[in-house]
């Protein structure tokens, strides 16, 4: 199990990612059009920079929905693999089952 502050951390910066995304998408676009000046993507730039660290979305890590673990988690199921490979044992994942040949 990870520890608590690490999941609520991880949970924060979920928050932020939404609080600031449409903001960050929008100084984004400046910063890449082709049609602003230097002036304006500088500008926009500065304030992409000023934003909090932890809202944009690179800094997410993906962890185990029931554990809590960073490492190496299935996003497509959003377990952690020991907790992915008991689900599958118990028959609970439609469509995995144990390899064997």
């Amino acid at each position: 199990m990870a520890k608590t502050s690490m999941i609520m951390r991880e949970n924060k910066r979920t928050k932020l990612v939404k609080k600031h995304a449409a903001k960050r998408d929008q100084l984004k676009k400046v910063v890449s059009s082709p049609k602003a000046s230097y002036e304006e993507k500088l500008e926009a730039a500065i304030k992409l920079q000023k934003l909090p660290r932890d809202s944009s979305p690179a800094r997410q890590r993906s962890r185990c929905a029931l554990t809590g673990r960073s490492r190496s988690v299935y996003e497509k199921f959003g377990l952690g693999r020991m907790k992915l490979r008991e689900a599958t044992m118990r028959g609970d994942v439609p469509g995995l089952r144990k390899a064997s040949w």
